[in-house]
């Protein structure tokens, strides 16, 4: 099982990775986490291979995978859950996906697939013209 996250405030690939290698987006471990207020009820079967698929602008592009979830207490007091990514980013074939809130689940089965070896490092197209291909079925 995969979770799906809108990556709020990036535009590309680039951003999230440019954000990650921030010391304020690492744990103590020095792994990137994303802090969400939810605990995934399914936390067994995500940790079991799952990834979380990024969405930018409309489009999930990316994943990266999970290798665990840390109880992060805020200032406030507040625990959350601290999703602990490999600092490995995955290209995937550009998915469009309608805006929604927080994370989802994901199923493998409708999990974009991987980019091909090698086409990973291509330049990212403009964000509406990677839609309008997405949308036709061209990428």
């Amino acid at each position: 099982m995969h979770l799906i996250k809108l990556c709020v405030g990036a535009e590309r690939v680039e951003d999230l990775t440019d954000w990650q290698a921030t010391a304020r987006a690492k744990g103590p471990d020095g792994l990137p986490r994303h802090v969400t207020r939810m605990w995934p009820k399914r936390a067994e079967e995500v940790l079991a291979g799952g990834s979380l698929y990024w969405v930018f602008k409309g489009l999930v592009l990316c994943r990266q995978r999970i290798l665990r979830l840390d109880e992060v207490v805020g200032g406030d007091g507040i625990p959350r859950c601290g999703i602990v990514l490999d600092p490995a980013v995955t290209r995937v074939a550009a998915t469009p996906k309608r805006p929604f809130q927080g994370w989802r689940y994901l199923s493998p089965e409708d999990a974009p697939r991987d980019l091909p070896q090698g086409r990973e490092e291509e330049e990212t197209l403009p964000p509406a013209l990677q839609t309008a291909l997405a949308e036709i079925g061209v990428l």
